[in-house]
């Protein structure tokens, strides 16, 4: 686990104007900087970078986070690779590097070195063969795809990465998956006379290669095995080239074929990436529910394609939330998407992702088929199967309407599916109404605490009232500074201490807020002195109409000692009522 304090001293050390400019040209606008979001579509800028408080906040789609959070949305990278950029890019070492790394072998930056290497080898090869240029044309793969995608061609014969390499015999070319050593020690290429797909990483470094035979040799395709650079249930075919499309039309296609990634950009489909010869993973549809909000599997319509698709629903289920949503795509038999787009063009199979099958409609379709619903045995086995599903999913709105569509179609009420299946009562009584602190207070204070950290301390939290959001908003904030100790938490600081909670939204609100309306440096402390008093008379009057309430209930006798004291004093200047005065 990476250190908290290595953490905040990481985002001490980033400039994110710096770090966000460098992949979205941004424009000094006032004290802030400006682009148009690279996460979703827009004509005019609305996504405004803050240089003093090291956030990022867009005003058209409510994106906002801190260095960490624009590498893990913009690239689609995990919380610890983004740490590890990060840290690369500051010359900072993260503690825990040296645990998990190899004790023996290259480096990865050699390894790096090595397949950048063999993608320049294969991708000039292409060029130097006629067959693997006639199978690419034939195809329906121009040059401007292949340039696009570096496709190249692995020539026939055991030792033609010889000719790339001074030292074919050098270990790290096997540790790279490019060679292989036979069992009685000889050495020859893992891939020969096959055109190449080269895998590419979030940074655009070629980590893997997929090679497709030419004519009908065995596999058909070939891939580069797990390496120290590659693990393949995390990586996906084509997402640096799909990024900017996914972007735009906020989906990701996943098909299983390299040739289907690329024949289906030849046809204007940009948004489209392949698994690597894998089942989906959790970590698959993680890392692309990172950069879209829908995501259509698209698969064959025989008994392979319905199993590949199960497979990418049980793993969708831990990974998807009430903002995404994940449906299913099924091609005519003997179709795969390379073959359908030549056939029917582009705007067909768009069609046809539109109208894909919504997951819930999907996983209850195929439960359904596997019992007979005609008995209670098969309706009893439709809600025992759909149990563990049920217990993964992670969108409770989801779940809730599974439930109740899960009840119409086995005949049991939605509170009996949800006692058998384990699961909480989604629907509750309505709360009895509390009184709510207004927001008019709270969001300053929140503000104030934010600009100023410093303040914490002396803000009295048994003045917030527990029924406020605002309220749980602002004791969460000042609880998380002082977690910090002697070490002062910047706001970027603050946003990864915070992720994930409830009050998080709340937080980068006010943090928006915040950054078209600071306070003036020197009027902070007044600011902050004027919302503890305005909280300590609405306390007040919170105390008096409770006791108040309690007098014409029992009359001034009912009260005790101390509250027949407070009752008198809230009374003051106001005189008192004939109650108060014959007691």
């Amino acid at each position: 686990m990476i250190p908290e304090a290595f953490i905040q001293e990481l985002l001490y050390r980033i400039d994110l104007v710096a770090l966000i400019d460098s992949h979205v040209p941004l424009k000094k606008t006032g004290a802030n900087f400006a682009a148009c979001c690279p996460f979703h579509s827009e004509k005019s800028p609305s996504f405004t970078v803050s240089p003093s408080k090291q956030f990022y906040h867009c005003f058209g789609c409510g994106v906002h986070g801190n260095a960490i959070g624009f590498l893990m949305e913009y690239s689609g990278i995990g919380f610890v690779d983004a740490i590890k950029e990060l840290a690369g890019r500051v010359g900072m070492k993260v503690p825990d590097d040296q645990e998990h790394a190899p004790q023996q072998g290259p480096k990865l930056q050699a390894l790096s070195e090595i397949m950048a290497q063999a993608a320049k080898f294969y991708y000039d090869q292409l060029k130097c063969s006629p067959k693997a240029v006639t199978y690419l044309k034939e195809r329906g793969v121009s040059g401007e795809i292949a340039r696009r995608f570096g496709l190249g061609y692995a020539p026939d014969g055991g030792h033609a990465l010889g000719a790339a390499f001074d030292d074919y015999g050098s270990p790290e070319l096997q540790v790279a998956g490019l060679v292989i050593k036979h069992e009685q020690g000889r050495l020859y290429d893992r891939f020969r006379d096959r055109v190449m797909f080269p895998i590419v990483n979030h940074k655009g470094e070629v980590i893997a290669f997929g090679g497709r035979v030419l004519g009908q040799g065995e596999p058909k395709y070939l891939n580069s095995p797990e390496t120290p650079l590659f693990e393949k249930g995390r990586e996906v075919f084509g997402l640096p080239q799909a990024r900017a499309a996914i972007r735009q039309s906020n989906a990701v296609i996943v098909v299983e074929g390299y040739l289907d990634v690329v024949a289906l950009s030849q046809h204007g489909l940009g948004n489209v990436v392949a698994t690597l010869g894998t089942a989906t993973t959790v970590m698959h549809v993680q890392k692309l529910l990172r950069q879209a909000e829908r995501i259509v599997f698209c698969f064959d319509g025989d008994s392979a394609g319905r199993k590949a698709a199960w497979r990418a629903l049980e793993n969708s289920l831990d990974a998807l939330t009430e903002q995404k949503s994940i449906a299913f795509a099924f091609l005519p038999d003997g179709d795969d998407p390379d073959s359908f787009v030549r056939k029917h063009g582009g705007e067909a199979f768009q069609r046809m992702i539109i109208e894909a099958t919504p997951l819930s409609d999907f996983l209850l379709r195929e439960l359904s088929a596997r019992c007979d619903l005609a008995s209670a045995e098969g309706r009893a086995r439709l809600v025992a199967d759909a149990k563990p599903l049920l217990g993964r999913l992670q969108s409770p709105l989801l779940r809730l309407q599974l439930v109740k569509r899960l009840a119409q179609i086995s005949g049991f009420s939605q509170a009996e599916v949800e006692r058998l299946c384990d699961l909480k009562a989604t629907v509750r009584p309505a709360p009895a109404l509390v009184p709510r602190q207004a927001p008019s207070l709270l969001r300053p204070l929140l503000r104030l605490l934010l600009q100023k950290p410093q303040l914490a301390p002396r803000l009295p939290l048994d003045l917030l009232p527990d029924s406020s959001t605002e309220a749980r908003a602002v004791r969460l904030l000042c609880e998380t500074i002082a977690a910090g100790g002697q070490q002062e938490l910047a706001y970027p600081a603050l946003i990864e201490r915070l992720r994930g909670n409830e009050c998080e939204h709340i937080l980068r609100t006010a943090a928006a807020e915040l950054m078209h309306q600071p306070f003036a440096e020197e009027g902070i402390d007044a600011e902050f002195e004027g919302a503890v008093r305005q909280l300590l008379e609405v306390d007040h009057k919170r105390a008096f109409a409770v006791l108040q309430e309690k007098v014409q209930k029992l009359g001034v006798s009912g009260l005790s000692a101390d509250e027949k004291r407070q009752y008198l004093a809230a009374l003051g200047t106001r005189g008192l009522p004939s109650a108060a005065r014959e007691a």
